[in-house]
């Protein structure tokens, strides 16, 4: 079964939200969406627990090494990922080394507290480790109506979130095109591993 890593940091949810569409997307195709997030801050500067008491569990290198496919998510911090995102990501030189993603889909996906927050920044900003993996990037195609008629999130570079006065919940359009980007992915995922 094609295994599509959903990797995500949310501090107030709204990425969460997105990555749960994503993995919607990923399994209306049959792939399995392994649904993980990173540790809110850098383990030398608190003490996680190993596990999050509620949501998807920590991300491991293992994880990495045993996903077909890779979604990648963080809030907009200043038109760049978060932090804690950044840190696991810095700590995956042994995967490079190895390459353990060479040749294996990528996306990306964020969410902001405004229009103009930085998205399509974060997004591109977010592919570059995943370039400097050998990966094989993958967007949302304007053939995707959402990406034409939404007043709120999304782009071609992935979905995205906009959170505008504290609004948490995602637009039909969101959803749709978090789900959109999931099933390409995971459609992706299928046929590159079969070749």
């Amino acid at each position: 079964m094609t295994k599509i890593l959903v990797l995500y940091y949310s501090r107030n949810g709204s990425t969460k939200l997105l990555a749960n569409q994503i993995a919607k997307g990923v399994e209306s195709t049959g792939a399995e969406a392994m649904l993980r997030t990173v540790p809110p801050i850098p383990d030398y500067l608190s003490t996680q627990p190993a596990v999050p008491e509620s949501g998807a569990p920590f991300v491991s290198q293992q994880d990495l090494s045993n996903c077909d496919g890779l979604a990648l998510g963080s809030p907009t911090r200043f038109g760049n990922m978060a932090a804690p995102l950044k840190h696991f990501l810095d700590s995956t030189s042994q995967a490079w080394l190895k390459g353990t993603l060479i040749n294996k889909p990528g996306c990306v996906f964020t969410s902001t507290g405004s229009m103009h927050g930085g998205q399509e920044t974060t997004l591109l900003t977010m592919m570059l480790p995943l370039l400097h993996h050998g990966m094989v990037l993958c967007g949302l195609p304007y053939s995707e109506a959402a990406l034409h008629d939404t007043e709120t999130g999304g782009s071609p570079y992935g979905a995205t979130h906009v959170a505008t006065n504290h609004q948490q919940a995602l637009s039909e359009h969101e959803k749709q095109l978090a789900f959109a980007q999931g099933k390409r992915l995971a459609l992706l995922a299928n046929q590159l591993k079969g070749s």
